[in-house]
């Protein structure tokens, strides 16, 4: 006979209750603590670099900020209600209030300008120091003022050599696009202009040797460790294997201005992506790849799912490149753990560090960790805000957050015993630092 459908209610209750108390509530304090200790290396920042008083402020820290959207939905804790900022304050510049009253942030700016006024150059670093940050790699189109190479590693970007020719039909798409590809186009001419080339080649040949790959060969001689595509915001993840020869055709067909038909031009993006991704991997680049949710209005999650590009991750010729899952394709979470199986495939849990709580995230970075612990990156995704919340203080939100998180999954994998206590201790180093020195070579320090 069939139990009632009370207890079957019941039941189920009872099962929710015990999977939920799977996870940790409560962090190991000790555990926390040397978390806390770590010297962390942060996969993915938009750091900005030094401006004086009066000077333009910085616009290379990333090729595809934001749109200026005045219905824009801003999350919730980038709220600058978020209590949570009090706290950054206290942490970082000795904020000494318990509110965020205008006269006290007031005090607060001030003495921001102050810091900077007296770090100098050295701001950069003095920040990272704040947050228990030994090396960042920063996400920009070039380098600058205060970003020392011992601290801060570069990570250019490789869009844009994706998109040589006619761009109108991918502006039409929607309004976010025709933003973009806006600033995609000056960088293409700027990596032109760098490879001393007065426009774009008249053959698909001319164009890997003359631009394609100088760009990246002088992007490596610059100190770069990575590149980065943020392709998701211009077009979906599914880079398809396109014959060099197909590729070259439409090329060909449409360099000289007239604008490609979609299924073409869609056909020479993925051999150039392909092309560059094995080029990276030559010149001992990882390639980092914007996966999941982005920001705009109209911007496409379909199209940012982390398994559109299995087939390019499964192509025998890039197996010397090194993949990296950025953001780790939050909400296709469960999807890119499975692809870390993959012997060249990374993911980090940037940009989760300041979408969600520590309790949230913990139950992601559980879940991957206990698949494989090896290929999980930390990152902050930090960016330039206002004077009063600013990448200084995203920084502190978001790397508080990972340590947190960590804490919260790694104490519920011990309490279950599925790893040892020293275990989590050599897995928590592994992810805030280890992880991150062994795949850019930076060796320990």
């Amino acid at each position: 006979m069939g139990r009632s459908p009370l207890a079957r209610a019941a039941g189920l209750l009872c099962a929710l209750a015990l999977a939920a108390s799977s996870f940790a509530q409560v962090a190991d304090p000790s555990l926390l603590a040397e978390i806390n200790r770590i010297r962390a290396v942060d996969n993915h920042a938009h750091v900005p670099k030094v401006v004086g008083e009066g000077e333009r402020a910085d616009e290379e820290f990333d090729a595809l900020p934001c749109p200026p959207e005045r219905d824009a939905v801003v999350f919730a804790r980038a709220l600058p209600t978020n209590p949570e900022f009090v706290a950054a304050w206290r942490s970082l510049y000795g904020y000494d209030h318990s509110d965020m009253s205008e006269a006290h942030v007031g005090e607060l700016v001030e003495k921001k300008r102050r810091v900077r006024r007296e770090q100098g150059d050295n701001y950069p670093a003095w920040v990272l120091d704040k947050l228990g940050i030994d090396v960042m790699l920063a996400n920009r189109i070039a380098m600058g003022r205060g970003l020392d190479t011992a601290r801060f590693r570069w990570v250019p970007y490789a869009d844009a050599l994706l998109f040589p020719l006619d761009n109108a039909g991918l502006k039409r798409a929607n309004p976010n696009r025709a933003y973009f590809f806006a600033r995609e186009e000056p960088l293409l001419r700027r990596y032109l202009s760098e490879s001393r080339v007065a426009r774009v080649p008249a053959s698909l040949a001319e164009y890997l040797a003359r631009v394609v790959t100088p760009t990246l060969e002088r992007q490596r001689r610059g100190g770069a460790v990575a590149i980065k595509f943020e392709a998701a915001y211009l077009r979906a993840l599914d880079f398809d294997d396109a014959s060099q020869g197909a590729a070259a055709r439409v090329y060909a067909r449409h360099a000289r201005g007239t604008e490609p038909g979609a299924a073409d031009y869609k056909a020479l993006q993925d051999f150039l992506f392909r092309y560059i991704a094995r080029e990276a991997g030559r010149l001992g680049l990882a390639v980092h790849i914007h996966t999941g949710g982005g920001c705009g209005n109209f911007f496409s999650l379909r199209g940012s799912d982390p398994l559109l590009l299995e087939p390019a991750l499964n192509d025998p010729a890039l197996r010397k490149t090194a993949f990296v899952l950025v953001h780790g394709g939050e909400p296709f979470t469960q999807q890119t753990a499975l692809l870390l199986g993959k012997p060249n495939v990374y993911a980090d849990f940037s940009a989760q560090t300041f979408l969600f709580s520590p309790r949230v995230l913990s139950d992601t970075l559980r879940y991957w960790l206990t698949l494989y612990p090896d290929k999980v990156l930390f990152g902050t995704d930090l960016f330039p805000g206002s004077p009063e919340i600013d990448w200084e203080e995203f920084g502190w939100q978001t790397t508080t957050t990972a340590r947190h998180a960590l804490a919260l999954a790694l104490t519920g994998m011990v309490r279950d015993e599925e790893i040892t206590r020293a275990r989590a201790a050599e897995i928590a180093r592994a992810v805030m630092r280890e992880n991150a020195l062994k795949l850019y070579g930076l060796g320990a320090k």
